[in-house]
């Protein structure tokens, strides 16, 4: 028998040196190993305009028709190499926020735990996140972020230090962390601080210390510098005297 398999079969395995016919059963371990290898191509890329199906298949050792039996589009496949990224974000924010019982401060943990993780996956954070949906359904990224948001944000509101509808909070939160993430990875040449880490932890402070105060005041009134600046004197020196 040939050491070849049919080129159209789907149980194609990649061994050194030649290709041999996987077990019944075993076309999911197939799939994994297209993943593995676009996931490692995209990232060597930097971008998803490398990652076409036939491309993908020479580097598998694997038939396009069987790249195509896994996966319908070039975009499909992308989004799915993505996601295997994207599935790291929950540990990421439940690791950031595990034994912090103040819901303000796992707020803020929730919102560098995002930005950090979005800053180690680049372009895996620009093909879910910042190119447009083929569809009107919200994609699995964006529906997954949105519920670790809420469930901070929810959090928040329960213990006090918030007011108002949770997930409306949670989007003008998430609106604040995704535009950070944006440009820091879109803009690269603006003129960022030296300590990102720094600035990132500026900005959660800056849209969760913004919310707090927002959250109390009546949409019509009206900010006026002299106030906000003898307020937020009057806040800080109340919080310092707790120290």
């Amino acid at each position: 028998m040939s050491d070849e398999c049919d080129p159209m079969s789907e149980l194609c395995e990649l061994v050194p040196g030649r290709r041999v016919r996987a077990n019944p059963g075993e076309g999911g371990r197939l799939r994994e190993e297209i993943l593995l290898v676009a996931e490692r191509m995209l990232v060597e890329a930097g971008t998803e305009e490398a990652l076409t199906l036939r491309a993908v298949a020479e580097r598998a050792g694997v038939t396009t028709p069987s790249v195509y039996r896994h996966f319908a589009s070039k975009d499909r496949l992308v989004e799915e190499v993505c996601l295997r990224a994207w599935d790291g974000l929950g540990s990421r924010i439940r690791e950031a926020c595990a034994r912090l019982t103040d819901p303000f401060i796992a707020l803020g943990q929730c919102g560098r735990a995002y930005v950090r993780f979005a800053l180690d996956h680049p372009v895996q954070y620009r093909v879910l996140m910042l190119h447009r949906p083929g569809g009107p359904e919200l994609s699995p990224a964006a529906e997954e972020c949105f519920a670790h948001m809420v469930d901070a944000v929810t959090a928040c509101v329960d213990g006090g230090v918030l007011r108002g509808d949770p997930r409306t909070l949670a989007l003008s939160l998430w609106s604040a962390m995704h535009g950070c993430v944006s440009l820091l990875i879109n803009q690269p040449s603006l003129p960022w601080p030296g300590d990102l880490d720094e600035f990132v932890n500026d900005v959660v402070r800056i849209a969760g210390f913004g919310a707090a105060v927002s959250t109390r005041l009546s949409r019509t009134t009206v900010a006026r510098s002299a106030d906000v600046a003898a307020g937020a004197d009057a806040m800080v020196a109340r919080m310092k005297e707790r120290v």
